[in-house]
This record gives C-alpha cells, sequence and structure tokens, in this order.
C-alpha cells in the first residue's frame, strides 16, 4: 500500500469514527435529564494507534512456529480492523437522579469533535491537492 493511499485510508477512517462520535454525543446530550442514564463514549484513536504502532514492533526474540496450534509471541494488527467502538461509562454518577451526563462537557466535546472533523476533511483535501498538482505539471 502506497503510503498516499494509507494517508487517505486513516483519514476516512478517522472522519467515520468521528461521525459516530457525533452520534454518541448528540445521544448523550438528548439524554440529559433521563433518570439513570449513562452516557456513552468512542474509542478509536487509542486502538488506532496500537494497531499502527505494531507494524514497527518486533520482539527482540520471535519465536518460530513449526505447526499451526502454535500461538506466535508476536502478531501485526492490521489497522484496518480497528473500528469505533462505543463504550458505556456505567461506573459514575454526577446527578442525584443516577444521570452521568454534563451537558456542558457533552457540547465542549461536540464542538472538538467537529473541529476535527473539520481539520481531517481539509487534510484529506490537501492530500488530493498534492496530487492534482503532479498531474497538472506532466
Amino acid at each position: 500500500m502506497t503510503d498516499f493511499s494509507k494517508t487517505v485510508d486513516l483519514l476516512h477512517r478517522a472522519m467515520d469514527a468521528s461521525v459516530v462520535r457525533r452520534s454518541v454525543i448528540a445521544n448523550n446530550i438528548a439524554n440529559a435529564e433521563v433518570p439513570n442514564f449513562k452516557r456513552s463514549e468512542v474509542n478509536f484513536e487509542s486502538e488506532l494507534k496500537k494497531a499502527l504502532e505494531s507494524e514497527n514492533k518486533r520482539p527482540a526474540l520471535e519465536l518460530t512456529l513449526t505447526n499451526s496450534n502454535h500461538i506466535p509471541n508476536w502478531k501485526v494488527e492490521d489497522y484496518r480492523d480497528v473500528q469505533p467502538r462505543r463504550v458505556l461509562d456505567y461506573l459514575t454518577t454526577a446527578k442525584d437522579n443516577g444521570n452521568n451526563v454534563d451537558a456542558e462537557q457533552e457540547l465542549m466535546l461536540a464542538t472538538e469533535n467537529q473541529m476535527m472533523y473539520n481539520l481531517l476533511a481539509e487534510s484529506a483535501a490537501f492530500e488530493f491537492n498534492q496530487v492534482n498538482l503532479v498531474l497538472r505539471a506532466t
């Protein structure tokens, strides 16, 4: 896979995760006053980082597998297998009614998420503009 296609794929996946995060945040805000409602969040970037780092981390001693039933001591995680995962925060309680949604915090997260989405979209546009520059020069 070329650097360009991997970069564009990573940007696309991050934008998809941002859309999922927007939906989760909107659901949290909509249920901010519902008794015993527990907020959710999206886990994606940390798992993606772990998968990308596994591409370059080989152990000092890699075991030889002589049988298909052997368990390897190291395996590259394919970043394409990483999906945004909704995680329920069931441990905290912020209000007397059992709800743990702080509407102000969720609105700040929504703004941050929108800014990140805009940055990712601009980065993707930049990548394609670079290709256009090269194609026009030839």
